[in-house]
C-alpha cells in the first residue's frame, strides 16, 4: 500500500455498504483493502463500513472477518491497534437481500456525517442479484441524493451476451443515473495499466511512432498457470472469451489504441475508448475460423505439479466444449490503425503466469549489415502488468567484437522496485468511487458495444460439441502460430524474468 506523501484527493466521510460481505471477494480483497485505505487516508476516518449479513450474528460475522484477514492479510491482524480501529468502523445490518425490510434497516443504519449521508453500495454478489438489490435500494429511497451522494458498484460479468447486458443496464438505469453507476474492472485498477496511459500521453517521444506507419501489430495477453479452481460452475457458462477478452483485454485494447482525450476526465477518456470500439471491424461468420482460436487444457504438468484436464475438474461436464484458451484477431478501421492486427489472447494452465501488452514495430526497411549478419529483429515495447509490473524495450545493438553482428538488447524499467509502493487495484478503484472519478470504470455504451463485437463469435461457438486440446503447462497451441503467421515475430510468448 502506498504510504509516501502524494497528492491524493481526500474522500468525504462515507457509509461504505457491502452486499455479499461474507463472500470470497470481500474476504480476499475488499476488507483488507479497506483496512489499508483507512490507515493511509484513502478512506476518511469518520467513514462507516456496513455489512449486510444474512443468518449470522454480529459475533459470527466479526469472526469471519478476522479469519479472512488472518488468511489473506495477516499483517493487519498482527497490528492490534490497526485492527481495533477497523473494528470500530464496522456495522452489521441483518437481513435477506430478497426482503424489502432489509433495505429499510439499511436506510436507518446510514450515519449522518458532517450533515450528509453519503453512501457507496458495493455489490460483491452474483450478477443475478443486481436487479433485486437495485430495486430494494430504490424502494427504501436509497438512490436519492438529496442527503448525500449515492454510488452503486457492480462487478463483472456485466451480462452474459448483448441482450442480457442491455437488460442489466436498463435495470440499473431505471433507479440510478449513469454517473452513479460504477462497473468495476480490477484490471484497469492495476498501477501498470494506468502507467500505460501516462506513458502514452505524458511523453512525446512515442507519439510519432504510435500508428500504422511504424507498428506491425499489437498483442495483449493474459497467461495463467492456475486452472478454473473454485470458479468451475461460473466458467462452464462463460469460457475464456467471455471471462477475459470481452471485458479485461478489450478494455486494454481501447487504452492502447485511443486518441488523446481533450482532458483527463471520465467522460473525455471514455468517449475516446468508445470511438475505438465503434471502429472495430465486424467479424463475419465465415471469418470466425480464420480470426479466432479456442482450445481447452488437457492434463499435464504445471510448475512441477501434475494437474488434471479441464473436463476432470469438479462441476465440469466430462464432454464440455468450453474454451480455457481463447484468441481473437481484431482490426480497428480508422486512420491511425488501419491494417494493424490487434491480437488478444488469454489462457489457463499455461507454462507461466504473465500479463502483457506488446507493441511490435515494423522491421527496418533496409538491412545495412546484410553482408555480415542476419537482419536485426523488429523492435518491441512491452508493458508488463504482472507478475512484475514495468516496461520493457527490445532494441538491437552491436555484439562486442570486430564485426557488426547485432544482438537484441533488453532495457527494463520496473514500475516499482519496492512492491510495497504499489497500491492494490481495489484500493485504487474504491478510492476513485469515493471521490466520484469514473475514468477507470466502464460506461453502459462501452459494455454493450463490446458484447456486440464478440457476439458473432459466441454464436458460432454456441452449439459446438468439441474443442481443440492443449497440454497443461505448455505453449503447445499450433493454431496460434497460424493466427500470427503474417505478424512480424509471430506469436509473442511472454517470458518471465527469473
Amino acid at each position: 500500500m502506498v504510504t509516501t506523501n502524494q497528492n491524493i484527493e481526500t474522500a468525504e466521510p462515507t457509509n461504505i455498504v457491502i452486499f455479499g460481505v461474507t463472500g470470497d471477494l470481500s474476504k480476499r480483497k475488499l476488507m483488507p483493502a479497506l483496512v489499508r485505505m483507512l490507515c493511509c487516508g484513502l478512506v476518511h476516518t469518520d467513514s462507516k463500513i456496513i455489512g449486510v449479513v444474512n443468518n449470522r450474528t454480529e459475533e459470527v460475522w466479526i469472526n469471519l472477518v478476522r479469519e479472512g484477514m488472518q488468511e489473506f492479510s495477516p499483517e493487519i491482524i498482527a497490528d492490534e491497534s490497526r485492527w481495533k480501529k477497523f473494528l470500530a468502523r464496522l456495522i452489521m445490518v441483518p437481513g435477506d437481500l430478497g426482503d424489502d425490510a432489509t433495505y429499510q434497516r439499511l436506510a436507518e443504519s446510514l450515519a449522518e456525517i458532517n450533515g450528509k449521508k453519503n453512501a457507496m453500495f458495493y455489490c460483491a454478489i452474483p450478477p443475478a442479484w443486481y436487479g433485486k438489490v437495485t430495486g430494494g435500494l430504490d424502494k427504501a429511497g436509497l438512490a436519492d441524493e438529496s442527503e448525500g451522494y449515492r454510488r452503486l458498484v457492480i462487478e463483472k460479468p456485466f451480462g452474459h451476451n448483448l441482450e442480457s447486458a442491455k437488460r442489466l443496464n436498463k435495470e440499473l438505469q431505471s433507479v440510478f443515473k449513469e454517473d452513479q453507476i460504477y462497473r468495476i474492472d480490477h484490471y484497469l485498477g492495476k498501477e501498470s495499466v494506468q502507467n500505460l496511459l501516462v506513458y502514452r500521453f505524458a511523453n512525446s517521444i512515442m507519439e510519432p511512432l504510435w500508428n500504422r506507419n511504424y507498428v506491425d501489430h499489437v498483442q495483449i495477453s493474459t497467461a495463467e498457470t492456475l486452472g478454473v479452481e473454485y470458479r468451475a460452475k461460473y466458467y462452464e457458462k462463460s469460457g475464456a472469451l467471455r471471462d477475459m477478452i470481452q471485458s479485461h483485454l478489450m478494455q486494454m485494447m481501447t487504452l492502447v489504441a485511443m486518441e488523446p482525450p481533450v482532458e483527463f476526465t471520465a467522460d473525455a477518456v471514455r468517449d475516446e475508448k468508445m470511438k475505438v470500439l465503434r471502429a472495430i471491424r465486424s467479424i463475419k461468420p465465415e471469418e470466425i475460423k480464420i480470426h479466432t482460436v479456442s482450445a481447452q487444457y488437457a492434463s499435464g504438468t504445471v510448475e512441477g505439479e501434475e494437474v488434471k484436464a479441464y473436463v476432470s475438474e469438479e462441476f465440469v461436464s466430462p464432454d464440455s466444449a468450453t474454451e480455457t484458451f481463447s484468441a481473437v484477431r481484431f482490426y480497428i478501421d480508422n486512420w491511425r490503425w488501419q491494417g494493424v492486427p490487434f491480437i488478444l489472447w488469454s489462457g489457463k494452465r499455461m507454462k507461466s503466469k504473465a500479463s502483457e501488452v506488446m507493441i511490435r514495430f515494423r522491421k527496418p526497411p533496409f538491412n545495412l549489415f546484410d553482408s555480415h549478419a542476419s537482419a536485426p529483429a523488429a523492435n518491441a515495447l512491452v508493458f508488463r502488468l504482472q507478475p512484475e509490473g514495468g516496461v520493457v524495450l527490445r532494441l538491437n545493438a552491436k555484439k562486442p567484437g570486430l564485426t557488426t553482428d547485432n544482438e537484441e538488447m533488453v532495457m527494463r524499467a520496473p514500475y516499482a522496485d519496492d512492491t510495497g509502493e504499489v497500491a492494490d487495484a481495489y484500493e485504487i478503484l474504491m478510492h476513485d468511487v469515493l471521490t466520484g472519478d469514473g475514468t477507470l470504470f466502464s460506461r453502459a455504451d462501452e459494455v454493450e458495444t463490446s458484447w456486440e463485437i464478440v457476439e458473432p463469435i459466441l454464436d458460432a461457438w454456441k452449439n459446438r460439441v468439441s474443442v481443440e486440446r492443449y497440454r497443461a503447462g505448455t505453449w503447445d497451441i499450433p493454431a496460434m502460430e497460424e493466427l500470427t503467421k503474417d505478424c512480424v515475430g509471430g506469436w509473442h510468448i511472454p517470458t518471465v524474468r527469473k
